[in-house]
Parts: C-alpha cells; sequence; structure tokens
C-alpha cells in the first residue's frame, strides 16, 4: 500500500484494479481528478453498483483509515460529528465543588473553562475522519437522511473543518479523502452537488461484468462465468422490483462455484435464486418457465461464435 496519489487516470484505474474494482474510464477519469484536485467525490446510481466498494478501495489502496458514516432516517449531528461526554463533564464539576476550587471566582472561570475542553468530547465519524492520521471518509447512502441534516456536511466539503461553537474549529491537517454515495430514494439538494465532483454508477456492461468476475472469481470457469454474466445482464432488462446488483452477481457465482456447478441449469437456478434476488415476489417470478427460458438465452449468448471465413 502506498499513500502517494495517483498522478493519471491509468495510474488510478490501476489503483482500482489492484483491489479487485474494475472501473470504465469515465468513472476511473472522475475518481482520479477527485482525488488530484482535492474534491469530495459524489456517486449516484442504483443500489449494488459498486458505489461503497470505491471507498473502501481507496482506502486500501492508499494505505488510510476508512472512516464510514452509514446515514439513515433521523441522523443528527450528536451521531455523526460529536457529542459532549455530559457524565464526565458532571464529574469533573462535583470535583471542582469538592476540592473548592469552584467556591472562587478564578475557580469557577477556570471550570467553566475546563469543562469543553477536548478530552470531554466524543468523536463520531465526520469529526474522526478530520481528526488523527489521513483518511478517507465515506458518506454512505446520504438520500437515506433527512433533508436537513445536508446543512451539517457543507462546511466539511467545502473547507476540510468542523466548527463546535464550544470549543472553536477543528482543521484536518490532511483532508480527507471524501466519498459521498446515493442510491436516489430521493434528491440530494443542489447545496451538496455543487461542492462535489458528481458520477452516475451505472449497471456495468457485459464484458465489465464478466472482468469483474475473473477478478472476484478467478477458478471460475469462462463458460460459466459468460452464463451467469448473460443470464444476469437479461434478469435486468425483464418486469423485476429488484434487479440484482454486481455484489449479487458475484455472490451467485460464489453459490454455483460452491456446488461446483460446470454450467447453468433451470433446476440450480431455482435452487440458487435467493443469492440473486432478495424479494419473494421476484423470486416467485423467475422460478420455472421464466428460469428456464433465461437459462436458454443465456446459454446462446454465452456460446462461442464460429469464426467467419475469409
Amino acid at each position: 500500500m502506498s499513500g502517494t496519489l495517483p498522478r493519471t487516470v491509468e495510474e488510478t484505474e490501476r489503483l482500482l484494479a489492484a483491489g479487485g474494482y474494475v472501473a470504465d474510464r469515465s468513472l476511473a477519469t472522475t475518481v482520479h481528478l477527485a482525488l488530484a484536485m482535492g474534491r469530495p467525490l459524489f456517486l449516484e446510481g442504483e443500489p449494488g453498483t459498486g458505489k461503497t466498494e470505491i471507498a473502501k478501495v481507496l482506502a486500501s489502496g492508499l494505505g488510510r483509515r476508512l472512516v464510514r458514516l452509514q446515514c439513515y432516517d433521523g441522523l443528527d449531528l450528536s451521531a455523526a460529528a460529536y457529542e459532549w461526554n455530559h457524565a464526565q463533564q458532571l464529574m469533573a464539576i462535583r470535583l471542582s465543588e469538592a476540592s473548592g476550587e469552584a467556591h472562587t471566582a478564578e475557580g469557577r472561570a477556570a471550570l467553566e473553562r475546563g469543562i469543553y475542553d477536548r478530552r470531554f468530547l466524543q468523536e463520531r465519524p465526520l469529526l474522526a475522519a478530520l481528526s488523527g492520521p489521513p483518511a478517507v471518509l465515506l458518506i454512505d447512502e446520504l438520500d437515506r437522511a433527512d433533508e436537513p441534516f445536508e446543512a451539517f456536511l457543507l462546511e466539511i466539503l467545502a473547507d476540510f473543518q468542523l466548527t463546535i461553537p464550544e470549543l472553536g474549529t477543528i482543521r484536518a491537517d490532511t483532508p480527507p479523502i471524501v466519498v459521498l454515495t446515493s442510491n436516489r430514494t430521493r434528491e440530494v439538494h443542489d447545496a451538496i452537488r455543487r461542492r462535489c465532483l458528481y458520477q452516475w454508477v451505472d449497471y456495468p456492461d457485459a464484458a465489465r461484468e464478466r472482468a469483474i468476475l475473473a477478478s472476484r472469481h478467478p477458478g471460475l470457469s469462462e463458460t460459466l462465468s459468460a452464463q451467469v454474466v448473460a443470464f444476469v445482464q437479461a434478469l435486468r432488462s425483464g418486469d423485476f422490483f429488484k434487479y440484482p446488483g454486481v455484489a449479487e452477481t458475484i455472490d451467485w457465482a460464489a453459490a454455483l462455484r460452491a456446488l461446483d456447478a460446470k454450467e447453468l441449469e433451470p433446476a440450480l437456478v431455482d435452487e440458487t435464486v435467493g443469492a440473486l434476488l432478495k424479494y419473494q415476489d421476484d423470486i416467485a417470478k423467475l422460478r420455472g418457465a421464466e428460469a428456464a427460458r433465461l437459462v436458454e438465452a443465456a446459454k446462446e449468448a454465452a456460446a462461442p461464435r464460429p469464426a467467419m471465413p475469409f
């Protein structure tokens, strides 16, 4: 692992590939520019397209801490940035009173200054990313948080600093690499978007998905890999509630490999569909005749083409 940032788009592609992430040129370029310009990276797309994985690969490849803030409905500043340890503050007040220091004007002034000392501050992910060794800050699924929460992020995204009213402004010695993700369950505010470089992360095409499988499951046969990818690609064009992401493709290939499968069969799809689809209505729709149809189509699409005569 090296802390040196990649100098070119090609080096960024190699950095991602070394971590098992197969990126297309557009995504690699945006990641490179975010690193080179020191700008936050905002990744938007369907669930399971590999947005979160980019932050993990960057942290591993650059030798940085990964600090993850998982967003959810009701997330507030105390859970995301910092919180005062009120129990320890109260103990400090009582000890000061017991020693008699709080009974003098100087003692009370010193207590008021000291009660909001850094030692009483409990760091949450946003503050932790600004403190200590260099970090990659992953703000995951921002669209799950309430809209007012986005206002908390603006200072960090613009200046890599956090102002605590009782303590002052804390700035990062080395600004973190910031990656924000959204599944677009709601629109993220323009103020966030303007502070970031933006990239839509789509499902990969068949060639890139096969490359991903080859990276994650190097022992998988080319025949089965091609059939798995053709099946999943066809599935994503069907009428299902939730399409499988890349993570599901990888999991399904692992399941098939664990069963020593050589090629797809309708019965095998029916038995392992829980690794691919996560909703019962989708599973019921796929099993049986639809699975058999897609298996036949996947085999045909994955079959090697005869060489054209000269």
